[in-house]
């Protein structure tokens, strides 16, 4: 019989393996054939999607159509066996495509023959910073993407693709130019004058074959359909020799083991827009991944599933693919197959290698317009006001953070990283000019016995005494916000005797907020004003005790409810020769039956007030 030690230690050894290879979670249901046969199916049914969807956004990251396959080999069936969901079909992106090639094309501009090599290079390095960010347990670093902009970029990243493909729609290519407003503007001009009328018609087959088999055969892989219906086609009228754009060849067989090849200024300028690649990919990985584990019941580990993206790209960078992350659309095609566990993506791994080993040449008459329709279609859902919209109504701030970056991002095209980074800085900025700037609510007794926001027609304050409550924490950022509105407030109330702090929200306090509540407490006390502090959470209580705050104060002066602060403040009062409460219907001979309204009214509300002393 093993012994406890020996059991622990196993059992930390299956724990520690588990991590490395979460796999081992799932691979034992595949013993159900029930499993097995779902898996296969969803598996070979992305596959079907994968195949000329990868084709088509390595068109669009300015690789041959046969780096996108390569993509979708290794780099699918990595990312699924390390990450942590089950269902995520990871590979090449359109919003990741469309990054790459901004990335690239400045940087290769006088160089076309390392195009290639940058855009291993920069899978690379994605796949390393995800996979240093899983490891060191930084995924809460995602963040600083808040929804807002990715939002805002999202919205016009798909604007920027699909605009990119009007010249292949047409069969028009217009000059190169700095901005991409001018060369969607060219394409038009273009498209007008002079349009190639066999591109136009392959177009619009392709279009009417994705409608119509989506329309009444919704079940059949329209996109694939189209791509055979197109391909058969430009073979059958010649549509290449009349000056149409095709694939043309594609390499056949699986992509070689080759390491990147790195030149340290190239490298340099990559890393930017590599971190960019890694956030902006694992976030759109993550968003689905989380949508399916709520729909599923699993656990998800954003650094695990970091891990699985990492070493997903690596794969691609090692064998002549390009960046890739998680994909909505094929996710949702995986899940609604019927995927159980992340067998499905070896199956689609597996599905795409047999491609490029028996079907590559069939795919040399594939029309360039038939891919471009392919992109469109697929980035048209990527495009959603009504989210934005919802962002500004829930939030202002949230709605200037997601037009500024959709705006910024469409007007520095194809420089994308501008809008991103912009979008990131201003959700910041104002994330700070809310917290020096918090709510603070003066409160005040309404006929009913509670303490609520002054302003209502029923509410009666206290010249003498003032009820402030303070949202958010107190920190060196916000604290001479907090002591000048408190100074207003003793401007204003000449007669005040007492100030209570309902500090029910204060949830942080640095030593520059504590130093300055020392002092605002001694420059009132000055005043004979006494500063009384209510319902203080205990992390508070605790940075108090700590530096002598509440030793220099007093014990008497802090209080459990705003009750009990109010009736030390009362009883203060008549001490000083105050004979009657100034609030109506409140006689400092009846302290006890005014206290009774309020503090059943926190009872209700909190269930927290302390008892009134009888």
């Amino acid at each position: 019989m093993a012994s406890p030690a020996l059991n622990r230690s196993l059992e930390f050894a299956r724990g520690l393996l588990g991590n490395v290879s979460p796999f081992l979670d799932w691979i034992r249901e595949l013993k159900d054939p029930a499993v097995r046969r779902a898996d296969i199916t969803a598996g070979i049914t992305v596959a079907l999607v994968l195949v000329p969807q990868s084709m088509a956004y390595a068109q669009l990251a300015g690789l041959p159509a046969h780096y996108g396959l390569y993509a979708s080999f290794l780099p699918v069936a990595i990312a699924s066996l390390f990450g942590s969901s089950r269902q995520l079909a990871t590979g090449p992106v359109a919003v990741v495509s469309l990054l790459t090639a901004s990335a690239l094309g400045p940087l290769a501009a006088d160089n076309p023959d390392a195009y290639l090599g940058y855009a291993v290079t920069l899978a690379l390095l994605v796949g390393l910073v995800q996979l240093a960010l899983g490891i060191i347990r930084l995924g809460f670093m995602i963040a600083f993407l808040s929804h807002p902009v990715v939002l805002g970029f999202t919205n016009a990243a798909a604007i920027i693709i699909a605009t990119s493909q009007l010249g292949k729609l047409f069969g028009v290519q217009a000059e190169a130019t700095d901005q991409q407003y001018e060369a969607v503007w060219q394409m038009m001009v273009l498209a007008f004058e002079s349009p190639h009328w066999p591109t136009i018609s392959i177009t619009l087959l392709a279009l009417a074959v994705i409608l119509a088999v989506k329309r009444y055969s919704p079940n059949l892989p329209n996109v694939l359909i189209a791509v055979a219906v197109t391909t058969l086609v430009s073979w059958v009228v010649g549509f290449e020799g009349a000056g149409g754009e095709v694939v043309g060849n594609i390499p056949r067989g699986l992509p070689d083991f080759q390491w990147p090849q790195m030149d340290f200024a190239g490298t340099t300028q990559l890393l930017g827009i590599a971190i960019t690649i890694a956030l902006i990919g694992f976030m759109e990985a993550i968003s689905i991944a989380k949508a399916m584990a709520v729909q599923t019941r699993q656990r998800l580990d954003a650094n695990q599933e970091l891990i699985g993206q990492g070493l997903g790209n690596l794969a691609a960078s090692c064998f002549q693919g390009y960046a890739v992350a998680g994909s909505f659309s094929r996710s949702a095609v995986n899940i609604e197959s019927g995927a159980v566990t992340g067998f499905s993506a070896v199956v689609t791994s597996a599905t795409v290698g047999l491609t490029l080993l028996l079907l590559t040449p069939l795919l040399h008459h594939l029309p360039q317009a038939t891919l471009a329709i392919i992109i469109i279609m697929a980035v048209g859902g990527l495009v959603k006001l009504r989210p934005m919209i919802h962002a500004w109504k829930a939030q202002r701030h949230d709605g200037i953070v997601a037009l500024t970056t959709f705006v910024l991002t469409l007007a520095f095209a194809p420089n994308l990283e501008t809008g991103i980074v912009a979008g990131v800085l201003l959700s910041l900025g104002l994330y700070i000019y809310r917290t020096m700037s918090p709510s603070i609510y003066s409160l005040s007794r309404h006929q009913d016995g509670s303490l609520r926001e002054t302003g209502g027609d029923d509410g009666l304050e206290c010249p003498k005494i003032a009820i402030l409550r303070f949202e958010g924490a107190l920190f060196f950022a916000n604290t001479t916000y907090f002591e000048n509105k408190v100074l207003e407030r003793v401007a204003a109330m000449p007669q005040l005797t007492c100030i209570i702090v309902d500090a029910v929200a204060i949830n942080e306090l640095d030593a520059t907020g504590e130093a300055m509540l020392r002092t605002l407490s001694e420059t009132l006390a000055s005043r004979d004003i006494a500063v009384l502090f209510a319902r203080a959470q205990g992390t508070v209580m605790d940075a108090l005790r700590r530096t002598g705050f509440i030793e220099q104060e007093g014990e008497h002066r802090f209080f459990h409810s705003r009750a009990d602060a109010l009736q030390y403040a009362w009883r203060r009062m008549r001490q000083h020769g105050d004979t009657d409460c100034p609030v109506e219907g409140c006689k400092a001979s009846d302290l006890t039956g005014c206290m009774l309204g309020v503090q059943r009214n926190e009872t209700k509300a909190a269930d927290s007030a302390v008892a009134v002393a009888k």
